[in-house]
């Protein structure tokens, strides 16, 4: 019996991977997303945006001042790398 490789999710509300600990998404996560997304990018990128806004939104209920642009950089700032060449 073969054991199933465990889901890089995140866990709420520190957005660290279940997983590896990493700051979620972190790139197991990335890639299971591009892979999971597939041809979707712009449902890939709304759902990134909507996570990201949930992770703000936990940041300020703990009592923190998320950095922005780091957080932009780290749930959106990646996705470039998914496009594939259409010419």
């Amino acid at each position: 019996m073969s054991v199933r490789p465990r889901p890089h999710l995140p866990m709420r509300p520190a957005w660290l991977c279940r997983n590896c600990a990493a700051p979620w998404p972190c790139r197991p996560a990335q890639l299971a997303l591009a892979a999971e997304f597939y041809g979707h990018s712009i449902a890939l990128a709304f759902y990134l945006a909507v996570s990201m806004r949930e992770a703000l939104d936990d940041a300020y209920g703990l009592g923190l001042c998320p950095d922005l642009a780091a957080l932009h950089a780290r749930f959106l700032g990646w996705l470039s790398m998914t496009r594939r060449s259409h010419g």
